[in-house]
This record gives C-alpha cells, structure tokens and sequence, in this order.
C-alpha cells in the first residue's frame, strides 16, 4: 500500500503552545498543554479520561481551545471514535467522489459543459483510485453503487477510513480505530498505518497496533511525556521509571520519619532545659536579672530550634509529595468470588439446532460444560452479538434452543447494566437486593470504589470507571453468574483499565464466553476453547491463535 500527500511529509507537524481546554460546566481537560507532533508515527497513550480524544478533536477543529493555540502544517484527516454514517449514502457518497463520477459519466456520454470539467479537475482517475482504495482496505467486495446500510460495523469504520485516504491528507488522527474491527480488518488497519508517510498520531488500547509506532507520548497529569520506540519500549522505560520513583518515595518517607524524630528529641531537650530554668528559680539561685537573661535567652534558643526543625520537617514532607507524584496509580482489583465457582463437567449451557433472529445458526447440539473460557470470534456483522444476547434471554431464537443450566449475566457492549441516574452502590444493590448495605461497600472497595467513590452516580464516571462499575454490578450480583458472557469488554478502555479487566477474571471461577477480536487480551484470558461465526453458521474452530480468516 503507497501514498502520496499534498505536503511533503517531512514538512508536516502539529504544534500545541499553551494549549488549555474545558467544558462549559467549568470541568478542566487541558491546562497548558505544550507538544509538538513531527512526521512519523505516534501513539498517543494515557488513562481514560487523560483528554486523548479531547485532544484529537482540539487538533482536528472540532473543538476550540479555551486558551492558548494550536498549528497544523498540513491537511487534517481525522477518524473519530465514534462513527454514525448515514445507511441510505450510496459508497460514492460516503466517500465523497459522487460529485466527480457524476461529471466523469457525462463526460464520456458527450457533455463537454465547463461545470464537469471543473468538477474534475485533475482527478481523473479517481474512480480507480477509489477502488483501489477499498481493496487495500480489504472492501474491494462492496463496488461503488452499494449502500451504507448494507455493510458492518467495522467496515463502515474501513469506509470512513478510505474516504481520508483519497483525500490524501498530510497528517492523519485517528482514535480508538480498531474498536469494532474484526481480525482481518485489522491486518489491513495496521498496513495502513505501518505504511502512512506522514505524521500520524493514534490513540488506542491495541497493543498489536501501538507496537507499530515509532514512538509513544504519554498523556499524564496534564502533560506529555515523550518515548522513543514502539509500546513495548514504552512499557520497559516506563518500569524503570516507576523503580526509580518507588525508590526516591521510600528515601522520602525515610527523611520525614527522620525529620520527625529530630524534632521530637528537640522539642525534648527543651522541655528539660524549661524545667531545669524553673527548678533554679524555684531554688533561687541566681539573681533575679541573671534568671531574666537566661529565660530570654532560653525562648530564645528554643524558638530558633522549633522553627529550624519545623521548616525541615515541612521539606521533607514536600519532597515525598513531589515524590509520591512521580508514582503511577497502579491499583488492580483484587477480588474473590468462590460463589462463582463451577465444577469441573457440570452442564452450563445447551444450545440445539438454533437458529438466530439474523440468520446465523447452529446445526446439532452443542454443549458448555464446567468452568470453560470460551472465545467467541467471526467477522463484523457475522451475528455474535446476537447469539449472547439470544443465550440471555434478550432474543427469541427463531427456532431451536439456548438454555442455561446456571445463573447467568451479559455485559454488553453498552454497558447498558448501569442506571446513570443511581450511584455505584445503588446499582450493585439493584442486583444483589438481598445482600447488606456494609458487604455491597466491601466488595466495591476491592473494585477500587472506595469510599466516596462508591456514592457518585454513574453518569459521571469515565469510560474506565463505568466499565468497573459494571463489571462489579454483574459480579457481586446474587445469585453470584456461573455463566459470564462479555461482548466486546476491552472496546474503548485504555490499558490500565484492561489490565484491571484481566485481573479480576483471573478471580472469576464461573464459566466465561467473551466475543472480542482483541487477541492479546483473549491470551491473556486463558482460553480453552473457541467457537468461530463464520458464514452464517456457529461452529467449533481448533485454536483462537490458528489462521482463520476471521
């Protein structure tokens, strides 16, 4: 795959001079924000909620900057997050081409008015170059004459795509693009960006793409921190940081503990030396002007000591505040949940000749048995999501059976278990209705809700904290889901939040179905078993790491 912009590459950049950002209820994003994006690949990291997209958006034009100002060298494509396009555009349309075949076809049917040719312009070939486009893309099965409506999720995400591509823009953005993308769209996603001259600033969880970039800018407490090479670079560097900062907050808090002590022993001395002067008075040994002098001389003394410790005391405590700074929040959930224990060859799940509400189906019968990790994998659009929503309950299968043998909970893609106008306690309670008000707080704590946390309703948590929020709803959930059956869970969170994700399944004893195309995520699940949708029917594939297509 080749590209050709208008801007010679190694003249494109994105510059970002005090750049500050925040939504109307006053809530700051951005403060200040220095950084400067040169040709090359870069991924842009951070927690959820760090201002990644916010940031996208800044640099796209899609939002004004409250203060400071932004430089772009270059033309802008952007590929948003999130991407509604309308399902009655034909291909062309979505594309943007529509007006130029038009003029082509009049063309060459023998309409020789000036408005054509301008239309044209110098883009002759764009039709060509438009179905090349889409084949790279791996589209090249969709022609020009079809509808939005008829394609997927992940590729309508390829179209948008494409259609920056044709117009061959100088610096691309592009945020959370694998999200919805099956496997084979991916590949071709990450040829695309493996190839891409100019500059390119992605912000993604996909380990497999950042592992593509030539650098990473880490989005944290409001500034950039620059590391040269791909993520796995990144994560090296950064642990070495993380020692080194652990390192200086454990000398930190050793020179405050040594601190206090020497204030304490000087606050001590001085006590003694208080009632020694008082016994001498008490005993009238020296003069009345002598005890004076010395009593003046002692506040004195003791004044200048007290005010030297505490001074040494106040640095110390604001070096191991610097310190503590410098440290990432790693926090993992840690959690138990014997509750959701299955046993080994106890019947979970039977689904049997089944047939789903859009066309996919299941020939015979097919068993999940015990605590099974199952993953669930096929094209965009191949109908997993409405076989977990069918094995639910949410769907009537249009034929056959799904019956669960055991209780069971679906996390969707919406993480639409949460009731935004409840706080995070309310809504577990909501599922564990018999459980009390003291253990609902305990075991959200051990999801990192802890205290007030816990009592902020879920509209306002980020992405990651809403996944969470969720995730500890289902689990501590009565009766506790032996069956756990997630679509798509690692869309939209950053790593950290992935990792946390990891952990807490790592504690979950039930049976577990996950639909996903995130492969190092599903590694790191322990699959034992993998159930493919592949051309409208359910079946068993040999390994979720073999080539499949898929």
């Amino acid at each position: 795959m080749s590209f050709t912009s208008s801007t010679s590459s190694t003249s494109s950049s994105i510059t970002c001079t005090s750049l500050s950002f925040a939504w109307p209820d006053g809530s700051s994003v951005l403060s200040g924000l220095d950084a400067a994006f040169g040709p090359g690949r870069t991924g842009l990291v951070g927690v959820n909620g760090a201002g990644k997209s916010t940031l996208l958006k800044l640099i796209a034009g899609e939002l004004a900057p409250t203060r400071g100002t932004i430089h772009v060298t270059g033309e802008i494509g952007y590929l948003p997050q999130n991407i509604t396009l309308d399902t009655a555009l034909r291909i062309d349309e979505a594309l943007g081409i529509a007006d130029r075949r038009a003029a082509l076809r009049a063309i060459e049917a023998g309409d020789v008015s000036e408005e054509h040719f301008e239309t044209v312009g110098d883009d002759w070939d764009v039709e060509e170059r438009a179905l090349a486009t889409l084949g790279d893309l791996g589209l090249g099965h969709i022609g020009l004459d079809r509808t939005v409506g008829e394609m997927s999720g992940g590729e309508a995400v390829l179209l948008r795509l494409a259609a920056l591509l044709l117009r061959r823009p100088d610096v691309l953005l592009l945020d959370e693009p694998t999200n919805n993308l099956d496997l084979y769209a991916r590949r071709r996603l990450y040829e695309t960006v493996s190839a891409w001259p100019g500059v390119l600033v992605v912000v993604s969880h996909d380990r497999e793409l950042l592992e593509l970039v030539d650098r990473i800018a880490d989005l944290h407490s409001g500034g950039i921190t620059w590391y040269g090479g791909n993520f796995t670079a990144y994560e090296k560097a950064l642990a070495v940081e993380q020692e080194a900062a652990e390192r200086t907050v454990r000398a930190a808090e050793a020179d405050v503990r040594r601190q206090k002590r020497e204030l304490v022993e000087a606050q001590l001395k001085l006590a003694r030396r208080r009632r020694y002067a008082q016994k001498m008075r008490d005993n009238k040994r020296d003069s009345k002007i002598a005890m004076a002098a010395r009593k003046r001389s002692a506040q004195e003394s003791a004044g200048k000591q007290r005010i030297l410790h505490e001074r040494r005391l106040a640095e110390a405590r604001e070096r191991l505040d610097e310190a503590v700074k410098a440290v990432r929040d790693d926090d993992e959930i840690r959690v138990d949940l014997p509750r959701t224990a299955v046993p080994p060859g106890r019947n979970v799940l039977t689904l049997r000749d089944l047939r789903l509400a859009h066309g996919a189906r299941l020939d015979g019968f097919l068993q999940l048995r015990g605590p099974e990790r199952v993953a669930l994998t096929g094209r965009n659009g191949a109908g997993k999501t409405t076989l977990l929503r069918t094995i639910a309950g949410e769907l009537p299968p249009v034929s056959g059976e799904a019956v669960a043998h055991v209780p069971l909970r679906f996390l969707p893609q919406r993480l639409d278990v949460l009731d935004d106008e409840l706080t995070v306690v309310e809504n577990v309670a909501r599922l564990a209705p018999g459980v009390t008000h003291h253990r609902i707080r305990a075991g959200l704590a051990r999801f990192l809700f802890r205290g007030a946390r816990a009592d902020r309703r879920a509209a306002t948590l980020s992405g990651g904290e809403r996944f969470r929020a969720a995730l500890a709803a289902l689990l501590l959930a009565e009766p506790a889901p032996q069956l756990l059956m997630l679509d798509e869970p690692t869309n939209n969170l950053d790593l950290a939040s992935v990792r946390q994700l990891t952990t807490a399944l790592e504690s979950y004893r039930g049976a577990l179905i996950v639909a996903s195309h995130d492969l190092p995520f599903l590694e790191s699940l322990g699959i034992t078993r993998r159930l493919l949708l592949e051309e409208g029917e359910l079946r068993e594939a040999p390994s979720i790491f073999a080539p499949s297509g898929d």
